[in-house]
């Protein structure tokens, strides 16, 4: 592949290359997750690439590469998760969406606590490519309804303040009764 006359290699085999030297999962997943999350290439492009690469140094591409084909589409599920486990707090609903007595849609929670009406929606806002083509789900609202609204770089450089937030939004829920809402799966993301 050439590039303005310069040999290049596919993205997905740099990825992999790189991958092979670095000695941190966390990095390694962030790297490969994000390229694969801007669209940049696809998981099958990584998994071609791994079946020819050597198998040295390929241990933490794969689990990532793996993981990738499980569904953890993105380095911000994968922050997600990690607060979610770390937090304490009961296992929420995932990607649900949020809908009243009546059947209007109130919007979608990336994770949702529904003994409580508790719901936590991921700003995506930040690391949209295109600002004014921002794919911004609208704000939860709905009576009652506690909504703990962070960024993704909240969730990877913060973890901790994001936890203190899910844990003080569960103990102020805990004193009302939740709201009349219910949750259906939500469509998968975009």
């Amino acid at each position: 592949m050439e590039i303005e006359g310069l040999p290049v290699a596919p993205l997905a085999r740099a990825l992999i290359d790189a991958a092979r030297r670095m000695d941190e999962l966390k990095s390694v997943r962030a790297m490969i997750h994000d390229a694969v999350h801007r669209g940049l290439c696809t998981p099958e492009e990584l998994r071609a690439e791994l079946a020819q690469a050597s198998t040295i140094g390929s241990a933490l591409p794969r689990i990532v590469v793996n993981a990738l084909q499980d569904g953890v589409d993105s380095a911000v599920e994968q922050w997600l998760e990690s607060v979610i486990e770390r937090s304490g707090l009961p296992r929420p609903t995932r990607r649900a969406e949020l809908r009243t007595s009546d059947g209007a849609v109130v919007g979608v929670a990336d994770a949702w606590w529904s003994e409580v009406g508790v719901a936590l929606q991921v700003r995506y806002d930040e690391v949209a490519l295109e600002p004014d083509k921002s794919s911004e789900s609208p704000a939860l609202v709905a009576p009652g309804l506690i909504v703990v609204q962070v960024g993704p770089a909240q969730l990877r450089d913060e973890p901790l303040v994001v936890i203190q937030e899910l844990r003080a939004a569960h103990r102020r829920a805990r004193q009302r009764p939740p709201p009349d809402l219910g949750s259906v799966p939500a469509a998968p993301a975009a």
